[in-house]
C-alpha cells in the first residue's frame, strides 16, 4: 500500500512543498525513514536532524524554513498531521476486533438498556440496570456493576472495571484495568488500635473526551462525588482519592497520586510522580514538575517543582546554591579557623 503525495496532502490537510506524485508506504522518525517513509518535525531544536533525514517526505510547522531538494507537508500542526498518516498506514484492519456485537459468551443482566451498534466482548460482565449508548465498544473481560451509566462512543478495552453507580461520559477510553468506582481508602481506629472500614457510598463522575490510563484507580466518593472533568487525560498507574475533583482538560502523568478531596482547575499538569496532599486546591493553568509535592493550596497560576512545591524560578535557583554547598562548607569552615585566629589574638590583648 502505497500513497503519492498529493494524496496524502489531502488526508492529512496540509499544504504539499515538492513532488505531487512521490510515493509514501510508510513512516518512520526523521534518523531513519527512507526515501518511501513519512516523517515529522515537531520541535525546532531537530531541525538539523530533519536537514540530514532521507524521509520521502517531512511534516513539518508554517514557521519552519524549507530546504531545497526535499518534500513537505505545511500544516498548523505537524504533529497531528504527521499522525493522520500514521493511522493510513498502521491502523489496519489486522488490529481491529474480530467479534463484533454482544458475543455468546458476556454476561448482561435482561434490564440493560443497549443502544445501536453497541460491541461487548468475550466474558464481559453487565450487571443490572446499566444502560450503554450507541456505538459503545466493552472489551474482554469488563466488567459493569449495577447501575452505571455509559455514554455514546467510548472504549472500554480488557478488563477494566466500573463499580456500581457511576457515570461515564461520551468518546471516554478507559485503558486496560483501570479501576473506576473502587473504595476510598477510609478508616476509623478505634480505642484498642483496631481499624475500623468507613463503606464509600458515593459514586464517580467521568464526563466527555475524559481517557484514563492502565491501571489507574480512581477511588468512589465517600458519600458525594469524585468528578474527572471533561477533556482530562490520565496517564497509567496513577492513583485519584474519594472526593477528590479534576478540572478540565487536566495533564496527569504515570504514578501521580492525589489524596482525598483535592480540587484542581482548568489546564492542570502534573509531572510523572507528583503528590498532591487532601484537602486542598490548584487554581487554573498551574504545572507541577515531576516529583512535584503539593502540600499547600496554590493560589496562583504558573510553574511549580520541589517538595514541598515552589515556584520554578524559586526551586531552580535554590538548586544551583545545592550544587555548590561543597564550596559553601569549605568557605564557612576557613572563615571559623580565622575567627578563632582572631578571638585567641583578641583574648592576649
Amino acid at each position: 500500500m502505497s500513497y503519492r503525495l498529493e494524496e496524502l496532502a489531502k488526508i492529512c490537510g496540509a499544504t504539499l512543498i515538492g513532488d505531487p506524485d512521490h510515493r509514501i508506504s510508510g513512516v518512520d522518525n526523521l534518523e531513519s525513514a527512507t526515501g518511501e517513509e513519512a516523517s515529522f518535525l515537531a520541535n525546532l531544536r531537530y531541525r538539523e536532524l530533519m536537514e540530514k533525514s532521507q524521509a520521502g517526505v517531512i511534516c513539518i510547522g508554517k514557521d519552519v524554513p524549507v530546504s531545497a531538494g526535499k518534500n513537505f507537508l505545511v500544516a498548523d500542526d505537524p504533529s497531528r498531521a504527521f499522525q493522520k498518516i500514521a493511522e493510513t498506514f498502521l491502523l489496519t484492519e489486522e488490529m481491529r476486533s474480530g467479534f463484533v456485537g454482544i458475543h455468546p459468551t458476556a454476561v448482561v443482566h435482561p434490564s440493560v438498556k443497549i443502544g445501536n451498534d453497541v460491541q461487548i466482548g468475550p466474558y464481559a460482565v453487565i450487571d443490572k440496570g446499566c444502560s450503554i449508548q450507541d456505538r459503545t465498544r466493552i472489551g474482554p473481560f469488563v466488567s459493569i456493576g449495577p447501575g452505571v451509566t455509559i455514554g455514546a462512543d467510548c472504549i472500554f478495552h480488557a478488563h477494566v472495571v466500573v463499580r456500581e453507580k457511576c457515570t461515564i461520559g461520551s468518546r471516554v477510553i478507559l485503558q486496560p484495568s483501570a479501576i473506576i468506582g473502587s473504595c476510598g481508602f477510609g478508616y476509623v481506629t478505634d480505642a484498642q488500635g483496631k481499624h475500623q472500614k468507613l463503606d464509600q457510598l458515593g459514586t464517580v463522575v467521568i464526563e466527555d473526551d475524559v481517557e484514563i490510563g492502565a491501571c489507574t484507580t480512581i477511588d468512589r466518593a465517600r458519600f458525594k462525588v469524585t468528578r474527572i472533568c471533561k477533556g482530562t487525560k490520565i496517564d497509567n498507574l496513577v492513583q485519584i482519592g474519594h472526593n477528590v475533583t479534576i478540572g478540565q482538560h487536566n495533564i496527569i502523568v504515570s504514578q501521580t497520586g492525589i489524596a482525598g478531596s483535592a480540587k484542581t482547575g482548568k489546564h492542570v499538569i502534573f509531572g510523572g510522580q507528583a503528590g498532591v496532599v487532601g484537602h486542598l486546591e490548584i487554581c487554573d493553568n498551574v504545572m507541577i514538575a515531576t516529583r512535584g509535592g503539593v502540600s499547600k493550596t496554590i493560589t496562583e497560576p504558573g510553574k511549580y517543582a520541589g517538595g514541598p512545591v515552589m515556584p520554578l524560578a524559586d526551586y531552580n535557583r535554590q538548586q544551583v546554591q545545592l550544587r555548590k554547598i561543597g564550596e559553601y562548607v569549605k568557605k564557612i569552615e576557613e572563615l571559623e579557623k580565622r575567627l578563632a585566629v582572631l578571638e585567641a589574638t583578641s583574648s592576649k590583648i
